[in-house]
């Protein structure tokens, strides 16, 4: 063998080493040969692309998460925030991703932005705040279907932060103080109302049992008296305060009507 036979076939073993290329098991790659797409990616493992007339384009098949930037929204009832959102995506057909779209990264996170925008701007602050899974799932549904045509499925959509301005944060705050004042004077008003309906059952059943205000006149003595004071009570029968009532009575008539008619 000569010297021209040996640098050939090295030429040769060094064009077929180059040929070789491995894909991991979650790479695909889409072949170019003399500038036609071949209808199947390659992969995973030992792939050959004889260069030059194959072209190969590496694909990850792996969820990717892609954070879209702060967007300014003005909602339904005119109040200005700032949101941003993190959307998780994957290929699921590397063939369309590479022929259809130059960048489908870049373009998802275009059409993302936009939608985000339009979405939460037909919304009340509110209904942004409490129902925020539901609007994650139109802004989701509405994305995919931009990203199907390019084999591109949008796994998921979620609001991240929601920025208020600082007047709204205080408007918010006095909002629930006042709420929270408002229940406060109901309960207690509800408290009184029970306490104001208990007196009046109480009230009539010592009118039905007159014996039973002697006794809690008694239990009133004993507690006094248990205390620590110098108090002294002088229990009079409730028998004698009724009488005296009835005499105070009869002398202010008398009084008003010093000389009664003659019989």
């Amino acid at each position: 063998m000569g010297l021209p036979f040996l640098i050939i076939l090295a030429v040769l073993v060094l064009y077929f080493l180059s040929c070789i290329n491995i894909l991991r098991e979650y790479e695909r790659g889409v072949i170019f040969r003399l500038g036609r797409a071949l209808p199947q990616p390659k992969g995973p493992g030992i792939i050959f692309v004889l260069r030059p007339f194959d072209q190969i384009v590496r694909v990850s098949l792996r969820q990717d998460v892609l954070e879209v930037p702060p967007q300014d929204v003005i909602t339904r009832d005119n109040v200005t925030i700032k949101v941003n959102a993190v959307i998780t995506l994957r290929v699921l057909d590397p063939l369309r991703a590479v022929i259809e779209v130059a960048n489908y990264i870049y373009q998802t996170s275009q059409f993302a932005q936009t939608t985000l925008r339009s979405v939460l701007g037909e919304v009340e602050l509110d209904d942004l705040l409490a129902h925020r899974d539901q609007l994650n799932q139109r802004i989701q549904t509405i994305i995919d279907e931009r990203t199907e045509p390019w084999g591109v499925k949008v796994v998921s959509v979620e609001v991240k932060q929601v920025d208020l301005p600082d007047t709204m944060l205080r408007a918010m705050a006095k909002q629930a103080e006042a709420e929270r004042e408002k229940r406060s004077k109901i309960i207690n008003a509800e408290g009184e109302y029970a306490a104001a309906q208990r007196l009046v059952d109480a009230a009539r059943m010592l009118a039905d049992q007159p014996i039973a205000l002697q006794l809690r006149y008694l239990q009133t003595l004993t507690d006094i008296g248990t205390e620590k004071n110098t108090t002294i009570v002088f229990p009079l029968p409730m028998e004698l305060v009724s009488l005296l009532g009835k005499f105070d009575s009869a002398f202010s008539a008398k009084k008003d009507n010093p000389n009664p008619p003659a019989a």
